[in-house]
């Protein structure tokens, strides 16, 4: 009866050859998705986006084109009742001193790597392009995007 906004960002590594994906533990279940949340109320999706790096990054990032917006009904696996419309933004990080674009941020090898372990965490890590399948994906519009990416390659 509600809907639900989500933005989420493509992160690619400076070669282009991987995608950041996040590992994430959400009211006990675990999840692989795009890194990104939910538009609050007054935010635009831009705003949402550059929030969203903030908090899960603590570095911006820069928005290169937008990607996909969802085409289909598609229901909360948390809030049944909401429809969820998500927005992916491809994105990039900004430069740093010596012109490189590198994560501030932890990045780990291997799926669900917490530095701690709460009810809720989080952690990022690089897939290969060549090596990373969509069925990977928790969430279905992810997967969609995924596949969307790959055939674009």
């Amino acid at each position: 009866t509600r809907f639900n906004i989500r933005v989420y960002i493509l992160l690619f590594d400076e070669s282009r050859e991987s995608l950041l994906v996040s590992d994430e533990i959400v009211d006990g279940g675990f999840y692989t998705k795009f890194p990104g949340g939910g538009l609050e109320y007054g935010e635009g999706i831009l705003d949402c986006l550059h929030r969203e790096a903030l908090e899960e990054f603590e570095q911006d990032v820069e928005v290169v084109r937008q990607i996909y917006t969802s085409e289909n009904f598609v229901e909360s696996r948390f809030v049944p009742g909401d429809q969820i419309i998500c927005v992916y933004y491809e994105c990039r990080l900004p430069r740093d001193q010596n012109g490189r674009r590198m994560p501030r941020f932890r990045v780990a090898e291997s799926p669900y790597d917490f530095v701690e372990h709460r009810e809720r965490e989080e952690s990022f890590r690089w897939r290969r392009l060549d090596e990373i399948e969509p069925e990977e994906m928790s969430l279905p519009l992810d997967r969609v995007v995924l596949a969307r990416l790959l055939e674009d390659r």
